[in-house]
């Protein structure tokens, strides 16, 4: 194992944090996207989506990854939704189905 090892598996801990459920919903209304085609893009259902949206359920790996990446670019796209999630964010801890 390489020193490079442990701080790489620091920085995905740091990079697992989903914005608020209202500012997920809020990307994906921002760039025109419906919840099926999030759902699409990710590999899971309509519903899992309806659900995180709401904070009912967190998404679990492998799609927790690809969700967040699809959050972190939309962010980047509109800032302005972003900044709703300057001080509330899901924790990596907080697992739920879906």
């Amino acid at each position: 194992m390489s020193d490079a090892d442990p701080m790489q598996r620091v920085n995905a801990l740091l990079d697992d944090v989903l914005p608020t459920p209202r500012v997920r919903q809020q990307l994906r209304l921002a760039a025109g996207l419906t919840q099926q085609e999030v759902a699409d893009a990710v590999g899971v259902k309509r519903l899992a989506v309806a659900r995180w949206e709401l904070g009912q359920t967190h998404p679990r790996r492998p799609h927790r990854a690809v969700y967040i990446h699809l959050l972190k670019g939309l962010a980047e796209r509109f800032p302005e939704v972003a900044e709703l999630n300057a001080s509330s964010t899901t924790p990596a801890s907080e697992r739920g189905s879906g």
